[in-house]
């Protein structure tokens, strides 16, 4: 059983893997571990062969170790359901990476360009607390993105299209073995069109 903060630095060097920032700094933006308590913690973790010799990558065993879950989506406008299901989708693992779907793959899905930019939503989902890491999603496939993240888990959300048998069968071709979780909000009527559809309504009241 991994104490906490093994789990904190096993999961901030997943995330550099992948983003490929410095894990030290990523671990000190974590917790308030010290460079010689980090340091000491990576000799633990190296000896556990949880982490390699480099001290920047994950062993097979450290990999496997954490459980990733994946959520996607086009983040136009965070609202409350958004915040909702992210945390619940936290809750199912030890790190949480999302996927914002790129400007033109959003015009498919909304038929309407998003009113904010691929790069401004992945920094905006990047700023809320319970993400580890946001990604700007691939438009010619998906699985592409998941084959990178290798998750455990991904996570649907309420008002997501994507069908459990795709995202199964897709998984299936990348020789990933992932659960499907579909995810519930407690504000089933929010939205990012309906947000915007209404606000621009009340603009022309006034």
């Amino acid at each position: 059983m991994l104490e906490s903060g093994h789990r904190v630095i096993l999961s901030a060097i997943y995330v550099s893997q992948i983003d490929g920032t410095d894990p030290i700094e990523k671990i000190k933006e974590n917790s308030a571990f010290s460079r010689d308590e980090i340091n000491s913690k990576i000799d633990h973790l190296i000896k556990d062969k949880l982490v390699n010799e480099d001290r920047i990558s994950l062993t097979e065993s450290g990999r496997s170790s954490l459980k990733i879950v994946l959520a996607g989506g086009v983040f136009d406008i965070i609202h409350p359901g958004h915040i909702y299901t992210l945390n619940a989708a936290k809750e199912l693992g030890d790190v949480l990476v999302v996927v914002v779907a790129t400007d033109n793959t959003a015009v498919k899905m909304k038929k309407r360009r998003p009113l904010h930019s691929q790069e401004q939503r992945q920094e905006l989902v990047n700023s809320l607390s319970m993400v580890d890491l946001c990604l700007i999603g691939q438009e010619d496939n998906i699985f592409k993105t998941v084959n990178n993240v290798r998750p455990q888990i991904i996570a649907l959300g309420y008002d997501q299209v994507h069908q459990e048998k795709f995202i199964t069968e897709g998984c299936k071709k990348i020789n990933l073995d992932a659960q499907v979780a579909r995810l519930q909000s407690p504000i089933p009527e929010s939205s990012s069109s309906k947000i915007e559809k209404e606000y621009g309504e009340s603009i022309h009241g006034i």
